[in-house]
């Protein structure tokens, strides 16, 4: 039996960015197009964390045909 590496319960920014293969940026857009209602959230994003169902979420709007705004 393999011991699997343990999930992490809160990510950062930057690790989750890195969790879903994407620049901080690229995340930062994906949040400002699918999650966000307005401008004035996002200051507030880099101080954010992530929970591993958020990074679902995220990798599955990252991964539509059409995910770009």
């Amino acid at each position: 039996m393999t011991s699997a590496k343990p999930q992490k319960s809160q990510y950062s920014e930057l690790e989750a960015a890195h969790a879903l293969g994407v620049s901080t940026d690229e995340l930062r857009r994906l949040i400002r197009c699918h999650i966000v209602r307005g401008e004035d959230e996002l200051p507030s994003l880099s101080q954010a964390s992530f929970q591993p169902s958020d990074l679902l979420l995220l990798r599955l709007l990252a991964s539509q045909p059409n995910a770009s705004c």
